[in-house]
């Protein structure tokens, strides 16, 4: 009876149900063979298929799903099946889209990626791809261990780039990014907000006792570092507070004033939030982003008392006890203090990482680390001393030559994006987006020196992909300001239908 039923089945669905099948017997044998990963990949491939289709139908509904994915993913990575990596999500998504712009390449503007920072990513993505002939260890060559070290490290700065500018090509969607960006970092310190007054969800406490409790859990257990929906309080912090820096800005050049009251909202709260994850390091984000924009405005009148409004609150926070009442803030004001003992013990863990560097200029290899570097080897302190620092982290795995590579290539992108703000952009408003993206990327470049966070979720795609913006921002000038025209009129409009409504009622 079920035989019959299976054939009649078959026989209305056709080639369905075989592949079904096929897709099941080999979902079985991957478990038996490789574990739960190959066997989860395998059983994800049908939704993976549907996903490709719908895209192909919906692409900006894709690119808007990655963006809340990357943003939430590793807060949802605690409750997530165990054994997929976490940026398999993302990476599909990305893979996805620039695939998509791929096929469909007579509508895609892959005339915008041809500028200097397509070039300084192909070379740094260039030189990781190297990196899988580095057996510096002498533990033999893992293709698979490399790839997933320079996917982190390299290729996902490549998706970001293409993603971003191949799909945010006009004015509106430019702003329902920034819409976008805004409400999700609205709810990131909304949630940091939870976490602090009503406190964390099973999960979170659950990672604060066991991985996060050393570095989180401070002065005796008076002290914790919120860490929102992010991987800890670090990240999230310098996130945050890069965010703030790129809010303020956009405040500040903003013509229309709804658009200005959003960007202040999310501009105050992303600085209160940078407090509770005590974070020192995000106060000099939050400096070193707004003393650039300083130099990128090009204005007197917008310098000046910029200038003024930050010097006081650096000199409220190095010289003067207001707030200090509050816990957060005295960890926040000890950023100023030089002899602050756990500020400068990473300096001393660098210096004895330069003994061990200086005889691998290429780095100890990508992906290696305390899991597969045996205990009596002569790099076994290098590939399992806490980095601390996104640069530090680079300089180990890829050497002197990969970080000084690095460095060279991030430098080149960010002045060159600095370079279309101040020469090439003629509208203020859109120059003060520009100016806002790169900002941003410097303060969050000062976090990479001082904590890992550059490659982290959800900020590698959110500060790259916005640097990649920047590029683009001359092609859509010319509809930015008439889209701009369009909406001061209506701005414009409306405070005259008011007026003669208060009028009215005076009669």
């Amino acid at each position: 009876m079920a035989s019959t039923a299976f054939k009649t089945y078959a026989k209305d669905h056709g080639g369905r149900v075989l592949l079904l099948f096929l897709l099941f017997l080999l979902a079985l044998y991957e478990f038996a063979t490789a574990g739960f990963s190959a066997f989860a990949i395998v059983c994800l491939a049908p939704i993976l298929i549907l996903t490709m289709l719908g895209a192909f139908r919906f692409r900006m509904l894709t690119f808007w799903g990655l963006m809340l994915i990357n943003y939430v993913v590793q807060w949802k990575s605690m409750v997530l099946p165990q054994g997929i990596p976490v940026s398999l999500y993302n990476e599909g998504l990305q893979i996805i889209l620039i695939a998509l712009a791929i096929i469909d390449v007579k509508e895609a503007k892959f005339e915008r990626t041809a500028n200097i920072m397509l070039y300084t990513l192909l070379i740094w993505c260039g030189y990781c791809t190297l990196e899988v002939l580095n057996d510096t260890c002498g533990i033999g060559i893992d293709v698979g261990g490399w790839y997933t070290a320079a996917r982190m490290m390299a290729y996902q700065l490549m998706y970001a780039f293409l993603v971003y500018i191949l799909y945010i090509t006009k004015p509106k969607i430019l702003t329902n990014y920034l819409f976008v960006w805004g409400a999700l970092s609205l709810f990131a310190v909304f949630w940091v907000w939870k976490q602090k007054n009503l406190g964390l969800t099973p999960a979170e406490n659950s990672w604060l006792q066991t991985r996060g409790r050393s570095t989180h859990i401070l002065s005796g257990g008076t002290l914790i570092r919120y860490f929102s929906v992010y991987s800890d309080a670090a990240n999230f912090g310098i996130g945050i507070a890069s965010t703030a820096v790129a809010f303020i800005i956009f405040t500040i050049t903003s013509k229309i004033t709804k658009h200005k009251i959003f960007y202040l909202i999310v501009a105050l709260a992303c600085v209160w939030g940078m407090f509770p994850s005590g974070t020192r390091t995000a106060i000099a984000c939050l400096m070193a982003g707004l003393l650039s924009y300083i130099f990128l405005s090009k204005s007197i009148k917008i310098a000046i008392p910029f200038t003024i409004a930050f010097g006081l609150f650096v000199f409220m926070l190095a010289f003067t006890n207001i707030g200090n009442s509050n816990q957060s803030i005295r960890r926040m004001r000890s950023a100023f203090n030089k002899d602050d003992a756990s500020a400068n013990q990473r300096s001393i863990n660098q210096e004895a990482m330069k003994k061990y560097m200086k005889e691998a200029p290429w780095g100890i290899g990508m992906n290696i680390g305390y899991q597969n570097v045996p205990a009596n080897n002569k790099y076994t302190f290098m590939a399992t001393v806490p980095p601390d620092s996104e640069y530090v982290f680079i300089w180990i795995h890829t050497g002197i030559i990969g970080i000084t590579v690095f460095l060279i290539c991030t430098a080149i992108m960010i002045i060159g994006a600095c370079r279309i703000v101040f020469f090439k952009l003629q509208s203020p408003s859109l120059r003060g987006i520009g100016a806002g993206f790169c900002c941003a990327m410097i303060a969050q470049q000062l976090g990479g020196y001082g904590n890992q966070v550059l490659m982290q979720f959800p900020n590698c795609l959110i500060f790259y992909g916005g640097l990649s913006l920047v590029y683009a921002l001359p092609y859509m000038e010319r509809e930015w300001i008439e889209y701009e025209k369009e909406q001061l009129a209506i701005q414009e409009e409306k405070k005259r239908l008011k007026l003669e409504k208060k009028r009215a009622s005076r009669v």
